[in-house]
């Protein structure tokens, strides 16, 4: 690792935040990124560069690229495509071409075309905020995240490894899929549900009042089911555009789904109703501890903090002199006129029932998940 030169398209949240993680881990890294403004500065660039997370920019990809090991596209997916025909003629035969976009099948598709099968290795960090650019990045963000690589059937094992074993270094955890089914997983449980918040952040515009009672009163679920209307509208713009016939397919499931409770609300269908939300319930609290192939089991705990100086260190304070170690700690986001909820993640699940034992004899309110 302390040998490769690492190339960036692209230096907002995601590719800021591998830098960082990377240069935490070795220093001797050498990271090059690209200025697609060519004529001028792009600050984003030149803070990395003034903090230590790049060691060069460049506005030619005949500099510096051609002695790359791996090249991250972080542009939007649609750029990313156009970056890939400028790339063919300066990468050397052992690089890896890898992007970090939430969609596939299109990149998948032009690297056939371009013949550049045994280069390219497709990732997808499932990690990030609602925030955007270099100054939000940290080194951090990738930590326990998945991480998935959707390879080409050309691609050698060799470079699979490579890559497997840097996104093990940044502490994600990799996952290999196939690019379609990942497209078809990722509109499920990201695009789809995107779309979903979005529409219901307009639903209430449209319908609030003059004085915008709804607005002001849209605290708590609201603000949680509707965290992610925050992100990049170009980002996703690319992505409805890039992943349509995934999103189209499980959009119009969704749809069947709300007719089908218009039709047992209107018909007044009691056992239905019920039914309809205790399998959701069901299954949406065996998500964190679902185990599946390489996915592995979380043991995680939800406590409710008063808003008092200390909270956050009395808790974590509470369990080190217990013995049991946190692997994560994390405040809920979007609860602004309730009590805070901190989010810890623990290493074992022994660990877990301990802590939860704890702080339920301290007083605390704990949900267990």
């Amino acid at each position: 690792m302390e040998d490769l030169t690492i190339g960036f398209i692209g230096f907002g949240l995601i590719g800021g935040s591998i830098a960082r993680a990377l240069k935490s881990k070795h220093k001797k890294v050498r990271l090059v990124a690209y200025n697609y403004y060519k004529t001028k500065p792009n600050r984003h660039l030149e803070t990395a560069l003034s903090d230590g997370n790049l060691d060069c920019i460049v506005t030619n990809f005949a500099d510096e690229f051609p002695s790359c090991d791996i090249i991250f596209l972080c542009a939007p997916v649609l750029r990313n495509i156009e970056y890939l025909k400028e790339l063919k003629p300066v990468i050397k035969s052992t690089c890896i071409l890898t992007d970090v976009g939430s969609v596939k099948g299109n990149i998948h598709k032009t690297v056939c075309e371009l013949n550049l099968e045994s280069h390219f290795i497709g990732g997808h960090p499932m990690a990030g905020t609602e925030k955007t650019n270099y100054e939000n990045s940290y080194a951090a963000l990738m930590e326990n995240a998945y991480y998935v690589l959707t390879p080409c059937a050309k691609t050698s094992s060799a470079l699979i490894e490579r890559m497997t074993s840097l996104v093990e270094t940044i502490g994600a955890i990799p996952v290999v899929l196939d690019a379609t089914y990942h497209d078809d997983i990722v509109s499920a449980i990201s695009h789809v549900p995107h779309i979903i918040s979005a529409s219901l952040v307009n639903l209430v515009r449209e319908q609030d009042d003059a004085n915008e009672t709804m607005r002001q009163l849209a605290a708590g679920g609201f603000k949680d089911i509707t965290r992610i209307s925050s992100s990049s509208p170009i980002m996703w713009q690319n992505i409805c555009l890039t992943n349509a016939t995934s999103i189209l397919k499980f959009l119009h499931l969704y749809i069947d789904q709300l007719q089908q409770m218009e039709h047992y609300i209107s018909e007044k269908d009691e056992n239905a109703i019920l039914s309809f939300f205790q399998y959701a319930k069901n299954y949406r609290d065996s998500i964190p501890n679902k185990s599946i192939g390489l996915i592995k089991k979380r043991y995680e705990l939800y406590v409710d903090l008063l808003d008092e100086e200390g909270a956050i260190a009395t808790v974590a304070t509470l369990l080190a002199t217990n013995h049991i170690s946190i692997k994560n700690i994390g405040i809920i986001h979007n609860r602004e006129f309730e009590n805070g909820v901190l989010h810890l993640e623990l290493y074992t699940e022994d660990g877990a029932l301990r802590a939860a034992s704890i702080l339920k004899t301290h007083n605390y309110r704990i949900y267990e998940r």
